[in-house]
């Protein structure tokens, strides 16, 4: 069964500031186009290939019918597989729950 939520990792600290201005903006929306997000299941892969040693990083769970921009499951062809990638900034509303990692 397919999900109704996506998830995003990030910083305690860009979260705090995307809640001032009013949307989230990942790094990677300006250098790629979009934000990178994944499935449940995916997280735990995606959090041991990028973020080995950090810290202050919470868990964003997104509600898919929430998101205000094109939210497109594509390729990621370094590990093959299907991953969730939003195509614009990401509108706080759509966020539903913040877990600290």
């Amino acid at each position: 069964m397919e999900s109704d939520y996506i998830y995003h990792i990030t910083t305690r600290q860009q979260w705090t500031e995307a809640l001032e201005k009013g949307h989230y903006d990942s790094d990677t929306l300006e250098s790629e186009g979009f934000i990178h997000c994944s499935t449940e299941p995916q997280v735990a892969g995606v959090l041991e290939r990028y973020y080995q040693g950090k810290s202050n990083l919470v868990k964003l769970r997104i509600n898919k019918s929430k998101i205000e921009r094109p939210l497109i499951f594509e390729l990621a062809g370094s590990i093959n597989e299907v991953f969730p990638h939003i195509h614009g900034s990401l509108n706080i509303n759509a966020v539903e729950e913040v877990t600290e990692i």
